[in-house]
């Protein structure tokens, strides 16, 4: 999954795809890489983010989005506003992907009124405030306990359990400690019985443990991304798309011959 922020202040790459032309090429870019899915994102989730208006997401994402369906990719869209998802999907999405995992009053009819993809995401608190002391007693066990719960609530509102994924949302109220935590157990989340989405890309644990400003993350994204794989991680949604293919080909090989 190839993330394109149509935002002004994402923590990575804030403001170079804002023009709908630079996030179209972009994500061209990122689809002759070698993505499978095109992640768009409207407003900004980064820690310490403020909301933006819906008209302003809206007016970010879908001519984006519109120009992208001309071409065979799949297209996911980060929102957490069910009228962002309506719209999204009404303009050809295949994919929402909600850090609230549809908490949100009406996201669970936008989705299940639909046939598409959905990745349910754990967070704690809000963007905003997030970052501010996460505490857990067993970070593992209230992640996946969260999410088993965000299945069941997506399974009983009408959408099927084969369109669901699930993300742990490593950097979402979480600590470098909690992110590692539950790296190192992500096999325990194949409990869940749906795909596991890891999204590590550029984070600031790395820069926690290598001292790297985000544009210079990327061995330490690469290395992340490989450990996400050896925990079972079935989609991995990264800035860098090309040298990430390149650790999923050199892992299955290894996986293949081992």
């Amino acid at each position: 999954m190839g993330v394109v922020n149509i935002t002004p202040d994402s923590f990575s790459d804030g403001g170079r795809f804002l023009d709908r032309e630079a996030a179209v090429s972009h994500a061209r870019r990122l689809a002759e890489e070698g993505a499978d899915i095109i992640d768009l994102g409207g407003e900004s989730t980064r820690p310490g983010a403020a909301p933006v208006s819906e008209q302003e997401e809206l007016n970010r994402v879908i001519p984006v989005l519109q120009t992208l369906n001309l071409f065979d990719k799949p297209i996911s869209v980060d929102t957490r506003r069910p009228a962002v998802m309506r719209a999204a999907l009404a303009a050809g999405a295949s994919m929402i992907n909600d850090i609230q995992a549809l908490a949100a009053p009406g996201a669970l009819e936008a989705v299940a009124g639909s046939d598409c993809a959905v990745c349910l995401m754990h967070m704690k608190g809000t963007p905003a405030t997030m970052q501010q002391e996460p505490r857990y007693d067993d970070v593992v066990a209230e992640v996946k306990a969260f999410l088993k719960e965000a299945v069941a609530r997506a399974t009983a509102a009408g959408i099927e359990r084969a369109r669901i994924v699930a993300d742990p949302g490593f950097g979402f109220g979480k600590t470098a400690g909690h992110n590692l935590e539950i790296l190192r157990k992500l096999a325990e989340f194949q409990s869940l019985e749906v795909p596991i989405l890891a999204g590590l890309s550029r984070k600031s644990t790395i820069g926690k443990i290598t001292g790297r400003p985000a544009d210079e993350r990327l061995a330490g994204s690469l290395a992340m991304a490989l450990l996400a794989l050896q925990g079972g991680a079935k989609i991995l949604r990264v800035h860098d798309v090309k040298e990430t293919k390149d650790v999923i080909a050199v892992w299955r090989a290894f996986e293949n011959d081992a």
